[in-house]
């Protein structure tokens, strides 16, 4: 039987992950790198390739990557005389925002950019594959909305709340599949709360 931890023990361990987390993401090279390989198994050539970096700096931010035990080897393969190594992610790039707030603005740019490719991606090929809109219940939605700071701070509790409840049910859902030895049904769940930049006024000899 494993030993208790109690709550305390709990905090100060996440917290501890958190600011492993913080510095392996603190570029935003790294940011993206991780969450490519959140998504699928790949080696520092096939990195360096998609992302139009040069191979010695994929190599090094992988190797960053992977002291902080943010990713790890699964397989190597001959290539050409050398050996080609591949890897996977480890950890998921969820941060609170005390820990978002101690990124760099480079780092955090990093780590949205990969996010907003990751979403496109899935998307473009649930598209392409016709799993969309295969079902009548799936959502699509984009509301440009206006609120004052109250207004943004409950929007901000909203999409935090929806995670968490995104993420209980996956876990509830993980159990019953196991329970009754079934397969599940792959979906992609993306929240996006940001700020718009603000409209461009017409000139007003311009027509509309």
């Amino acid at each position: 039987m494993a030993p208790k931890t109690n709550s305390k023990n709990k905090t100060k361990i996440r917290e501890i992950v958190d600011q492993q987390l913080v510095k392996a993401l603190a570029h935003p090279l790294r940011a993206q790198i991780l969450a490519i390989l959140n998504e699928r198994v790949a080696s520092p050539n096939e990195l360096s390739q998609e992302l139009g970096e040069g191979l010695s700096q994929v190599s090094y931010h992988v190797k960053v990557l992977r002291d902080y035990e943010c990713i790890e080897l699964v397989k190597t393969e001959p290539r050409r005389g050398a050996v080609e190594h591949y890897y996977r992610g480890m950890k998921r790039s969820f941060l609170n925002d005390v820990n978002w707030e101690g990124l760099s603005p480079s780092a955090k740019e990093g780590i949205s950019v990969a996010g907003v490719r990751m979403i496109m991606s899935e998307a473009i090929g649930a598209l392409g594959a016709g799993t969309f809109d295969a079902r009548d219940d799936s959502h699509l939605s984009c509301t440009p909305v206006i609120v004052d700071e109250q207004g943004w701070g409950e929007l901000s509790a909203v999409l935090a709340t929806a995670l968490e409840q995104v993420l209980d049910i996956q876990a509830k859902s993980a159990g019953r599949l196991a329970e009754a030895q079934a397969n599940g049904i792959p979906a992609t769940v993306a929240i996006l709360g940001f700020e718009s930049p603000a409209a461009v006024k017409k000139d007003e000899g311009e027509k509309a």
